[in-house]
This record gives C-alpha cells, structure tokens and sequence, in this order.
C-alpha cells in the first residue's frame, strides 16, 4: 500500500483535478486546453470544413482578419463562402476523406444525380444550389468546376480545422459513397433502395481519418490539422435508439477517434469545443431552447479559449479571469451573424 507522503498524483498540476479545475473555478474560467501543438499566424491560409458547428469557428476567424481561405467565389445566398469551396456540410470522416478521394480522382462513384422535381440535385452536397440546378450537364459542369477548387483548398492550406459531427450517414451499397443526406430528404435518387444507413464505428473513423491525413500531407507535407468535435445534438437518428442515446453514442465515438488520431500524429490536435459547451460546469446555459442549437455565448465561450491558446498576442482576448458577458453593441451584431449558418441537417426535419 502507497503510504500518504508518496501520493503519486501530489505533483500533478491544478488541471488535473475536478477540484481545482472545475469545482472551485469560476464556469467561464474553466479551460481544457493544456499543451496546444501549435498556434496560428495571420499570414497562414486557414481551411475549414466538417458539420454546422465548424461555420462558427471560420466566421470568428474572418471578423478577427486572420488569412480565412476561399478559393470557390460566388453569390453568398448560393452558399459561396460558408467554406473555403462550396461542398457544404461534411459530417462524418468517410465524407471527407470521400470529397479528397474524389478531387484528386481516386475515386467516381456511381451515383451521378438525384432530382427534385424538375431540377436536378448534386447528391455530394443536395442543398448547395437553393433551388437546384436546371439540367444535368450545368450540375455537372458545376461539381467539376468545385472539385476543382477542393484541390486548390488541400494544396494552399497551411491549416486546416476539421469538425466531427456524426457517426450516422447514408452510404451506397454499390460503391460505398457516402451522402449528406438520406435520399428523398433534398432529392430524390434514382436507385434509392442501393442507399442504405451506415453508423460508423470508432476503428472506422481513425482509419478514415488516418487515410485523410497520410493522402493530404503526401500532398502538403507542412499541412497542420486541427480536429473538434460539434457539441450539437443529432437532429434525428435512423438508429433503434431515442435520439439523446443516439447523440451520446455518436459525440462519445467522435472523441475516442479523435483522441486517437491526435496521439499517432505530429502537428494534429484536438480543440475541447465540445467541452467548453457541454461540460458541466455550463449548466446548459450555452444552449437555445431547443436543447440544441448553441447560442453566441456559446460561441464567445469557445472563440475565448481558441484565441487565447491558437491565436496569442495576434488578438486583443479577455483576460484569463474575465467573465464573458452578453455580447453587447458591436460585438451583438458580430455573434449574431455567426448565427446566420446553413445546416443540411435540418432538412431532415423538415421533410
């Protein structure tokens, strides 16, 4: 038995125990980040991707002027500038190594087109056009011209900020593309019963994300990764689970592999967003009524911490024991426009 003046942990740092760091620390000075792998510079071109929640990180990255990448330029109301090219959201790992795969043609799935009426849908990014597009041939010269600018996006990138949102997607069984969407959600496809409900597992995700990573830096060997995970709920499962079982099943596999990924590999790391707005210490507070939308405050939270570890002196942050307040005059119209992002899976509730 180890006698009392021998505690192995007596020299553990005041991070490292609930009391300290979370108990007898004020909510809004709780800070997960320990040891950052690396901090941003204003001159990197920074690339974002992954589920809604990654349009809060790229929006506070731009209004802070920071080198926020866009290589696809259109009409904002046709979603030119959520992301650096207009492929939409990327929900689960398998998509986004899928979306690399296709760029660089290594792979062509089947499934070309899906339809919505008279309009013809690109099934990689089904909401991506507001009201679809007119014919086959302009959807197609449209999705050759945006892999076009994926590639420019994995060959400038001097970071790229990736969010995990699911575990749940649709997945052919002919090929095994992965879609956004279940078909007859924002079109209809024309072989539907092919298109079958995947939930990916932990070993699935690290291997996805392992391939990813090994693919993009044979491509940019200097490339920095950053991972985090949504802290917004699913909107529905396809599972035989109640959707909150769902939700934690889903978040509680995403960190494992994440985790996992940040262990095996140099200058990868992971950010606690979904810490920072689930962790106990907010009480719930970050969250709209609705249980899961995260409102500005939310935001802040994060952005706060992010600032202070990724960013350092390059942006005037709160002082580490500042409560955030209600955003207020410039910084009200600033979070509320990080409100303003477009969510493929709210279609599923709609449908």
């Amino acid at each position: 038995m180890v006698s009392p003046g021998k505690n192995p942990y007596r020299s553990q740092p005041d991070h490292a125990f609930w009391s300290r760091a979370m108990t007898q620390t004020p909510a809004d000075d709780v800070d997960p980040v320990v040891k950052p792998q690396f901090t941003l510079k204003r001159e990197d071109q920074i690339a974002t991707a992954g589920s809604c929640f990654a349009q809060h990180i790229s929006r506070a990255l731009q209004t802070k002027g920071f080198g926020y990448l866009i290589t696809e330029q259109g009409e904002e109301e046709r979603n030119y500038g959520v992301y650096p090219a207009r492929f939409g959201n990327i929900y689960t790992a398998r998509q986004l190594l899928q979306l690399f795969q296709r760029a660089f043609g290594l792979f062509a799935p089947a499934e070309e087109a899906w339809r919505s009426g008279d309009r013809f849908v690109d099934p990689f990014r089904p909401q991506i056009e507001p009201r679809g597009f007119v014919s086959l041939d302009a959807m197609l010269a449209d999705h050759e011209r945006h892999l076009d600018c994926v590639r420019s996006m994995f060959e400038r990138a001097d970071v790229f900020i990736f969010t995990l949102g699911l575990t749940e997607a649709w997945a052919s069984l002919e090929d095994g593309a992965v879609f956004p969407l279940a078909p007859g959600v924002a079109g209809d496809a024309p072989r539907p019963t092919l298109i079958q409900p995947r939930n990916f597992a932990v070993q699935d995700i690290v291997d996805d994300l392992t391939t990813f990573l090994n693919l993009a830096r044979t491509l940019n060997p200097s490339l920095r990764v950053l991972f985090t995970v949504s802290p917004v709920s699913l909107v529905a499962t396809f599972s035989d689970r109640h959707v909150l079982s769902a939700t934690t099943y889903s978040k509680s596999v995403l960190r494992v592999a994440a985790e996992t990924i940040v262990r095996e590999h140099q200058g990868v790391d992971y950010f606690p967003s979904y810490e920072i707005i689930t962790g106990p210490q907010s009480r719930g507070r970050y969250f709209d009524q609705d249980l899961r939308s995260v409102l500005p405050e939310g935001v802040a939270q994060v952005m706060k911490v992010f600032d202070r570890h990724y960013l350092g002196d390059m942006v005037d942050s709160a002082p580490r024991h500042a409560p955030i307040a209600p955003p207020k005059a410039t910084a009200a119209k600033e979070y509320a426009a990080l409100q303003n992002i477009v969510c493929d899976e709210e279609a599923i509730d709609q449908a």
